[in-house]
């Protein structure tokens, strides 16, 4: 990876990690149903002119059906999931849970389209749930008991995250990435505008939220995506996807400079427990070993 690119990758983590923040202070006065509405919305009117192609239209109005379920799946329900848990947790604490999204399209992966599973990754499923319930149980701890409800929400959000990949991988390999993004998002804008209707914020947001919200949807989701699949370009999809395990790290540290949050020993060891698992459970470690395997 050229340094041109492992700057790239790193500017992307700390645009994801920031996602959480902006996500923390807007949904407040907006809600989840709107603020989400808008940052898809405003994330699909800015990628519309790169899929204003023969190809991508072909492949959107062909595919729309799966396109459909993606939208529900990656971004319009799991998006109001994670809103709503950062109206009562931490944004650092999301971010971590956020990466257990590989670790669960491992265990959907096994049990829906029978991918073989090594026993590097089990062991990896089992550290990194075990970590899961550690902060689950210091989340409730430094807020309330009350806080395990969001904290099953953002491991729904997180499980429709991993369901997404394994159905895009079974139904939509023939579209392209960026189709699929701009589709999707596209999608969940259409299946949220309804549910708008009834939840409008019942004063008018603040400028600093207003803001918030724009940067969502320009910066952390249509900026982000078009960087990410410069990446994927660049370096290929493997090396790009390392950036799942760097969002936590910025999530943790715009949460605590920003927020002013606190991690208790108990939160870092689960944060710990997590980040191995994820590595151990999407096949790092055996990549690796792969690589430098000695010439026989």
């Amino acid at each position: 990876m050229q340094p041109r690119n492992f700057i790239e990758l790193i500017f992307l983590a700390g645009i994801w990690g920031a996602a959480f923040i902006f996500t923390r202070t807007a949904t407040p006065e907006f809600g989840p149903i709107s603020l989400i509405t808008m940052r898809a919305g405003i994330a699909s009117l800015i990628l519309l002119p790169f899929v204003c192609n023969k190809i991508a239209v072909t492949q959107i109005a062909q595919h729309w059906r799966g396109i459909l379920v993606v939208g529900l799946t990656n971004t319009a329900i799991p998006f109001c999931l994670f809103s709503y848990a950062l109206l009562h947790i931490g944004a650092g604490y999301a971010s971590v849970m956020n990466a257990t999204a590989p670790m669960f399209a491992a265990l959907i992966g096994l049990l829906w389209l029978k991918q073989r599973i090594s026993s590097i990754a089990v062991i990896g499923l089992s550290v990194g749930f075990l970590g899961v319930a550690i902060l689950s149980v210091a989340q409730s701890a430094a807020f309330d008991a009350l806080s395990i409800l969001p904290t099953l929400a953002t491991l729904a959000a997180t499980a429709l995250y991993g369901y997404a990949g394994c159905f895009t991988k079974q139904y939509l390999t023939d579209v392209s990435p960026m189709a699929l993004a701009a589709g999707s998002l596209f999608a969940a804008t259409l299946c949220l505008l309804p549910l708008n209707i009834w939840f409008m914020p019942t004063s008018v947001p603040s400028t600093s939220s207003w803001i918030d919200a724009i940067t969502l949807g320009a910066l952390c989701t249509a900026l982000a995506y078009l960087l990410y699949f410069r990446l994927i370009a660049n370096v290929g999809p493997s090396n790009a996807l390392t950036v799942a395990y760097l969002i936590p790290a910025f999530g943790i540290m715009w949460g605590i400079v920003l927020l002013h949050e606190e991690f208790t020993t108990s939160m870092w060891a689960g944060v710990i427990l997590v980040i191995s698992g994820v590595v151990l459970a999407t096949g790092v470690v055996e990549k690796r070993r792969l690589k430098i395997k000695p010439a026989q």
